[in-house]
């Protein structure tokens, strides 16, 4: 985030560089709020996660409201929210979840690319793709990894 402009593609996700059991890679609100059930958070964090959520709960529509299939394994496998590149009222809260997962030593990669897959919903702030290729690391413009 910061780069000036949005060179490397119009969408961004942040997302684990490994596929959880069911083969997908988890964004970034699920790395923290699965520390959180994992009773991980310190008070601090947990504060921060709690209120931050709310706030994008409250900020723009969760996908699965509007189409309860979306995220359906078998009707849309791999599916995956992206940001827009210009929802900046958005991606400027995720350094704070980055900052998070970076203190318990949980791996998050940055995506950017202009064309990350199948579009199967979209908003004024985000797209949820199926991606082209499932394996994350072929398909996109450019990552970076922050520990």
């Amino acid at each position: 985030m910061t780069e000036g402009g949005n060179a490397a593609g119009q969408y961004v996700r942040f997302q684990s560089p490994h596929r959880n059991s069911r083969g997908n890679f988890t964004g970034v609100f699920g790395l923290v709020n699965n520390l959180a059930r994992e009773g991980r958070l310190t008070d601090g964090q947990e504060s921060f996660r709690r209120r931050n959520n709310s706030w994008y709960d409250a900020a723009y529509a969760d996908p699965s409201a509007v189409d309860p299939h979306v995220y359906d394994d078998e009707i849309n496998p791999g599916a995956a929210a992206w940001f827009k590149w210009s929802a900046t009222h958005l991606l400027a809260r995720v350094p704070g979840y980055l900052e998070i997962l970076s203190a318990h030593g949980v791996a998050c990669r940055t995506l950017r690319s202009s064309n990350p897959g199948r579009v199967i919903y979209e908003d004024a702030v985000q797209v949820v793709v199926v991606p082209y290729v499932l394996d994350a690391t072929t398909v996109h413009g450019s990552s970076e990894t922050h520990p």
